[in-house]
């Protein structure tokens, strides 16, 4: 648990610094607030300060010279991020849902047009480990996670997992939004309708049918943006 606080800390830091800079109010070549000021200033530790200036560092923003602390990059444009949508937020789910929806729809065309056997192997695995979750009662976050990224991985091409790992699991949104279903009933049949579209998509894959692969993955998407839709609708005062 502590190691989790750390981390959304640390980017909390890295908000405020990465937005300092892509705003100008830090310019190329100006140095970073000192370790003493951001820990002051932000009420975080030392750890936390230099995990968000790591992060800063591997994304291009900033530089670091020895014994005199950490610069603005000359060109600070750094790599395109999404971090983790604030706990309950229906907006931040909504766009990141979008943005899953104009890129997973193809995946699962290129998929189901290039799997190799040993692909669509690992794509049904996939689906086996999400029914073999929620018979246990868990959630199956991790394995819809996995899922989606075995399709990613099926298509060939190295760009599309490499855009999900970079959006991480927090794109299932179930994990950061809670919806309306109140009984534990309710709930696996809501999960249940989820993996009945999982196994539709996966239909689509097997039988190297792209058109299906891409419609099945379409309506998964699409379904699931809706459901929350409403239920931003329905929290809006």
């Amino acid at each position: 648990m502590a190691d989790k606080r750390s981390s959304n800390l640390a980017e909390k830091v890295l908000a405020r610094l990465g937005a300092d800079i892509r705003g100008g109010r830090l310019a190329p070549g100006d140095r970073l607030p000192t370790e003493q000021e951001l820990t002051s200033s932000m009420g975080v530790s030392r750890t936390v300060v230099r995990e968000a200036v790591a992060a800063l560092r591997a994304d291009g923003l900033v530089v670091t010279r020895r014994g005199s602390g950490a610069y603005v990059a000359e060109n600070p444009t750094g790599p395109f991020r999404i971090a983790a949508p604030p706990s309950g937020s229906l907006a931040a789910v909504l766009d990141v849902m979008e943005l899953r929806l104009a890129v997973e729809v193809e995946a699962a065309g290129f998929a189901a047009e290039r799997a190799s056997r040993k692909q669509v192997v690992q794509v049904r695995g996939a689906l086996r480990d999400i029914d073999r979750a929620l018979k246990s009662g868990d959630g199956a976050v991790a394995e819809d996670f996995a899922f989606h990224r075995a399709i990613a991985e099926a298509t060939g091409n190295a760009q599309f997992p490499r855009f999900l790992a970079f959006l991480g699991s927090h794109v299932i949104p179930r994990q950061s939004v809670r919806l309306s279903v109140d009984t534990p009933v309710e709930r696996r049949a809501y999960l249940e309708r989820i993996q009945n579209e999982h196994h539709r998509i996966v239909d689509g894959i097997v039988a190297a049918d792209p058109v299906e692969a891409r419609r099945a993955m379409r309506d998964h998407l699409t379904r699931s943006l809706e459901r929350y839709r409403k239920l931003a609708e329905g929290s809006k005062p």
